[in-house]
């Protein structure tokens, strides 16, 4: 190989191109480059921060759930529990009722014996007066014997 003036004046320009490059070039590609790098990392780290946000909101969507399953349980149980309540308030009612009726109907089926056993009172009176007039064949003044008719009645 023969070194010679080509050779250094080839290497003059290579020179220059590469101060050129270095002083002008080569910062701005590095600038470039380390705002895209920026760039990447903010970019991942965002990633990151959002897997964590993503796990965190899970979680407090599950808290969430159980406390509304909780609660849900809750308010059904109390729901049975205020059903059954009316129910035995219902069933209570009803039978203090039945009691009322069935006071009522003995009270009324005692008054109907009474007033029943008073006319057969009154018929046998009429009937006992009806058999001494036969017996005695004459008339009884009712108005007269009153006290012995009440007598009568009292006994029957």
């Amino acid at each position: 190989m023969n070194i010679n003036a080509t050779l250094w004046i080839q290497w003059i320009p290579f020179a220059i191109l590469a101060w050129v490059t270095a002083q002008f070039i080569w910062p701005v590609i590095a600038k470039a480059l380390d705002e895209r790098a920026a760039k990447i990392a903010d970019g991942l780290a965002a990633a990151d921060r959002a897997k964590t946000e993503l796990a965190s909101a899970n979680q407090a969507v599950e808290a969430q759930l159980a406390q509304t399953r909780t609660e849900s349980t809750k308010l059904l149980g109390d729901a049975e529990k205020r059903a059954a309540a009316i129910v035995e308030e219902a069933k209570k009612r009803a039978e203090d009722e039945a009691a009322k009726i069935i006071a009522q109907a003995k009270a009324d089926a005692e008054q109907q014996v009474v007033r029943a056993r008073e006319a057969l009172r009154q018929q046998v009176a009429v009937l006992a007066v009806k058999g001494a007039e036969a017996i005695l064949h004459k008339e009884v003044n009712a108005g007269v014997h009153a006290d012995l008719l009440a007598r009568l009645k009292q006994e029957l």
